[in-house]
């Protein structure tokens, strides 16, 4: 089943931000697609079965200057 979980991220603020952020996402077990905003931070990750924040939090905060809100 296909899902769609919305979060935002602090500390995104250009292309560079968005393509890093979306391309370690997608490499997630279950992540089909991660849409980031960077002028907002407003990320959107659709994906199969449950998202396991805990690590998507810790894959993105390990980064850079990243703070995930959910």
């Amino acid at each position: 089943m296909k899902m769609k979980t919305i979060v935002t991220i602090k500390g995104t603020h250009c292309q560079s931000c968005k393509l890093l952020i979306e391309e370690a996402c997608s490499e997630m077990p279950g992540v089909k697609s991660c849409t980031v905003d960077f002028k907002t931070g407003k990320t959107v990750i659709e994906h199969d079965g449950k998202l396991d924040l805990k690590k998507l939090k810790k894959v993105i905060e390990g980064l850079g200057e990243y703070k995930v809100l959910t």
